[in-house]
């Protein structure tokens, strides 16, 4: 599982301010190539430490889990262009401020895959 980082954080103008998280979220195969799977996806966003060995630090926000095992809101969440899922969701955030994203993937089988990557939030 892989965050793209074509992921990022728009329309923080301030301390706290509602800001809009587009996620890009790629499914890999046992060779690594990004495919579609039926799943459950869940999103969150923690508090960025710096200069620390362990940079996650609180959680600030978790989304309801997205389920993806139904087709039709599979394909309508699919980016063939990217060969990736992608997301819009609502976060509050300051601007210029980075956090870590987390996604996990439910797999049907009881697999579990995540992935994380820091962000940082912009005007």
């Amino acid at each position: 599982m892989s965050i793209l980082p074509l992921s990022e954080i728009r329309g923080a103008a301030g301390i706290g301010q509602d800001a809009s998280l587009t996620v890009y979220v790629a499914l890999l195969d046992a060779f690594g190539c990004p495919i579609k799977a039926p799943c459950t996806l869940r999103f969150e966003i923690y508090e960025y430490v710096r200069r620390s060995a362990q940079p996650k630090g609180p959680r600030l926000t978790i989304w309801p889990d997205i389920d993806l095992t139904h087709p039709a809101v599979n394909h309508k969440s699919w980016d063939n262009f990217l060969r990736a899922y992608e997301f819009q969701l609502g976060v509050r955030a300051n601007r210029d401020q980075t956090y870590i994203l987390e996604a996990t993937c439910l797999g049907p089988d009881g697999k579990r895959l995540s992935g994380e990557c820091a962000i940082r939030a912009v005007q």
